[in-house]
Parts: structure tokens; sequence; C-alpha cells
């Protein structure tokens, strides 16, 4: 005997009356933060946007999730598509789904980190107009993260407050950073240096 649900439907029924058009949804997004270098000089990568929304800012490189891909899968394509390189090996920081994140429509974003000791040489591809490597310096407190970017003429910075189990609450400062790149950044850097 089938499992009916409190309207009687079966698993069957219920499927073929589900409409996902009833329910709001949002596009999903994945964002790759490369670090490279030592502990004493500690570089990380961006693209500079070629395209609207933050057109000329810098960015993590990411993209949309394609319909059969995996948001791992995602971030390491669009790592190679936007900057010509290839990890496989990437660490999970966390999931972004504060309304408002991106301008165009609702969107979440799943990021990841990996760490390269050296050999980094980005190209920039796909949508990406530039994609180079920026000096780091951070700051780590109880309640937030500090940082600077400096690569030449540009630099950019970022600063995000804390709350006591360790989420973060508010971007303080961005500057140069699209989307809310400045909190993916820091959370980056909480796990790079755990």
């Amino acid at each position: 005997m089938e499992l009916r649900d409190k309207n009687g439907l079966t698993e069957a029924e219920f499927l073929a009356s589900y409409s996902p058009k009833n329910y709001p949804r949002p596009s999903l997004t994945a964002d790759a933060v490369i670090f490279t270098g030592d502990k004493d000089n500690l570089k990380l990568l961006l693209i500079k946007r070629g395209g609207h929304p933050y057109l000329g800012c810098y960015a993590l490189p990411g993209g949309f999730v394609n319909p059969k891909e995996t948001v791992e899968q995602a971030a390491r394509r669009e790592l190679m598509e936007e900057t010509g390189l290839d990890e496989p090996k990437m660490s999970l920081v966390g999931v972004y789904s504060k309304p408002g994140r991106d301008p165009r429509t609702w969107v979440v974003s799943t990021a990841f980190y990996a760490y390269l000791e050296s050999g980094v040489s980005p190209t920039a591809g796909d949508d990406a107009s530039d994609a180079k490597l920026f000096s780091l310096k951070y700051k780590l407190e109880a309640d937030t993260c500090t940082f600077t970017l400096t690569n030449g003429e540009d630099k950019l910075s970022g600063s995000v407050k804390y709350s006591e189990d360790g989420m973060p609450t508010e971007i303080i400062e961005s500057q140069g950073l699209a989307f809310d790149h400045t909190a993916i950044i820091a959370d980056a850097i909480r796990k790079l240096t755990a």
C-alpha cells in the first residue's frame, strides 16, 4: 500500500500536481577564495569585473551554477574560466544568502577556499577584464576581521564585525570589492588562520 499525505495524495500524485513556479527560488552561484604565498607575504587572487553589476570592481572568481553541476564543480569551472587556474582541492568557507547581496536578483552563493604554495600565474578570461594577486594584510580580533589588499596602485580594504557565535553580522567597510565579497574574504581569512 502506498503512503498518502494529509490530503490523501500518493507521492506520484503530489509530484504530478506540484508547481515550482508557486515558490520563489534563488539563483545559485559559487565563489573561489584563492590564497598563495607564505604567512609573511600572503596574497589573494581577485578578478576585475568586466560587466555589470559592479563593473570595474574587484571580486572573487565565481559565477552561476549550471543545472547539471554541483557548487564545487561550478567553483572550479569559474576559477578556470576567469583566471586559467585549476584547483581541484578546495574547502568550504560558507553559504551567503543575505537578502539584497546581489542587485540583479535573489542570489545565494557557496564559497570555497584553497591555499596554493606557489606557481600562481592568473590570466583573465571569460567575463573578467583582469586577474591578479593582491598582497594581503589582515588583523583578527575577537569580534572583527579587518584587511587591506594592494597591487601597485590598486588598494582595497574591508572590515567585518562578528557576533559572539562567530557569525558575520555586518560589513563595516568595503572599498573596491563587489557584492558581499568583503564578508567572504574575512571568513576565509578566519578559516585559513584557524
